[in-house]
């Protein structure tokens, strides 16, 4: 017998069994989202309850009170400030300036010839006389031996005519010659002299443009670039000539200013006081010479409204070019004993010039004041500030009118007032109190939050030894009024 085929009706069991397996995958998937997101939402609700029931956040009481990320709205803003001073202030007229060259030679040759050798290399530094080049020598050799002969000749016929004059003077004695031959004789000797004289001139002519072939420089200073080469004839009408020679030590600066300035600065040149001038890069970042002003021009540009003036500078590190660009500081004048202040501390703005003055209760007020003439990073004070009161010259985007601030004297050892000795007394006391602050760092750590740890830290790392030794007194000051 045949096996008989399997029954169809166990076909329809078999289908449902996919579907209830996917039912069941998704059910499980829909289990699971709803414990991961369902939970954690419950979780963030129950804190965010208990945070504003005051029972979840970790503030505490200690460190930098409550707030955003441990902050405390009512603590102090930290800012620098500084001591007003009295001291000097130079008045600095600026302008624009060339240098030029003291002095500026062309070198050309002095005869026409063959240009047989060039002695110098370009841009080297010469003195007046030294030989750079060299003209063949050969064709005024020539010249010179030829006017040596001739003038050899007429001396010889000049001293003959000489002895025959004599003759003649002694046969007239004896009455043995007419006068008119010894008078002939005479004229001869004296055309003779003349034609030795001229002959002489020759010779001296000669040798001096011999002399000429050899070209020397006529001032000392630096060579160009070279603007023939030997084995080119050269005359003295070429217009390049051989090189240009430049005096750069001393050199000068002529530059303008308003003339507005000009009556200062004459009342000073006329006094024998020559001004200070300074030389400065076009960035206006490096000085590049020091020197005085030595002279003005005789009239004011009418397009312009500025004078010329001229000043001179050593130039032995070759730091200023001849036409070089540069920016010009002049002092025109110097006020003493003037209140000052670093530049940082003005404020400008629609109630005028300003500065922030620290009071001693560790208050901000705002005072008005009248600028004079500024200096690097110093400005002078005419009114509205005394020396010793305190300027904010960082932070004033921080504060307001009455705000109380955390002031840190900036730089440190280099702080207005502290010396030296000031420092290393700083430095010892630091060294004997790091057991007792190490202590009080601890303690106070011990009360704050995590976030208000690191804040702490972090201002503590970015103080210098002046400042937390500072920090801390105040903050001693502030627990001992708070004990009281």
């Amino acid at each position: 017998m045949t096996d008989s085929p399997p029954s169809s009706s166990l076909r329809p069991a078999r289908r449902w069994i996919l579907p209830v397996a996917i039912v069941a995958v998704l059910v499980l998937a829909g289990l699971g989202a709803w414990w991961l997101w369902g939970g954690s939402d419950a979780s963030s609700k129950t804190a965010s309850a208990d945070a504003k029931d005051g029972k979840g956040g970790k503030s505490g009481k200690g460190g930098f009170g409550k707030g955003r990320a441990g902050g405390d709205p009512n603590r102090l803003s930290p800012v620098s400030a500084v001591a007003a001073r009295v001291g000097d202030i130079n008045i600095v007229q600026t302008g624009l300036g060339t240098a030029t060259a003291t002095r500026t030679a062309t070198v050309k040759p002095r005869v026409d010839g063959l240009l047989q050798s060039v002695s110098f290399s370009e841009g080297q530094l010469v003195a007046a006389g030294e030989r750079i080049a060299q003209i063949d020598p050969v064709p005024f050799q020539v010249a010179l031996a030829q006017v040596e002969g001739q003038l050899a000749r007429d001396a010889a016929q000049l001293n003959n005519a000489r002895l025959d004059l004599e003759r003649y003077r002694k046969l007239l004695a004896q009455d043995s010659i007419a006068s008119q031959q010894v008078d002939q004789q005479a004229a001869q000797v004296r055309t003779l002299e003349g034609t030795v004289k001229m002959e002489e001139a020759q010779v001296d002519n000669a040798k001096l443009q011999l002399s000429y072939t050899g070209i020397t420089a006529p001032i000392s200073g630096r060579l160009g670039l070279r603007q023939v080469d030997a084995g080119n004839m050269v005359r003295g009408s070429d217009a390049s000539g051989i090189a240009v020679i430049t005096q750069v030590d001393p050199i000068t600066v002529v530059f303008t200013i308003p003339q507005d300035t000009l009556p200062r600065v004459l009342a000073r040149l006329s006094a024998g006081d020559k001004p200070a001038v300074e030389a400065w890069d076009r960035d206006q970042k490096n000085p590049l010479a020091k020197g005085m002003l030595i002279t003005t021009d005789n009239q004011i540009d009418v397009a312009t409204g500025t004078v010329k003036l001229k000043a001179e500078f050593p130039n032995k590190n070759n730091a200023l070019f001849p036409n070089q660009f540069v920016n010009v500081r002049m002092t025109v004048d110097v006020r003493r004993g003037v209140v000052l202040v670093p530049s940082a501390a003005i404020q400008r703005g629609s109630q005028g010039t300003v500065v922030y003055v620290v009071k001693e209760d560790s208050t901000v007020t705002l005072r008005p004041v009248q600028v004079g003439p500024a200096e690097g990073n110093l400005t002078a004070i005419e009114s509205g500030l005394a020396a010793g009161e305190r300027v904010i010259t960082d932070g004033v985007d921080r504060i307001r009118e009455g705000s109380k601030v955390e002031v840190t004297e900036p730089g440190g050892r280099g702080a207005p007032g502290k010396g030296p000795g000031d420092a290393k007394a700083d430095a010892k006391s630091d060294a004997k109190g790091d057991g007792s602050r190490r202590e009080e760092y601890k303690k106070r750590l011990e009360g704050m939050t995590p976030e208000q740890r690191e804040e702490f830290k972090k201002r503590l790392e970015s103080m210098t030894p002046e400042q937390r030794e500072e920090f801390r007194k105040r903050r001693e000051a502030r627990d001992g009024k708070a004990a009281q």
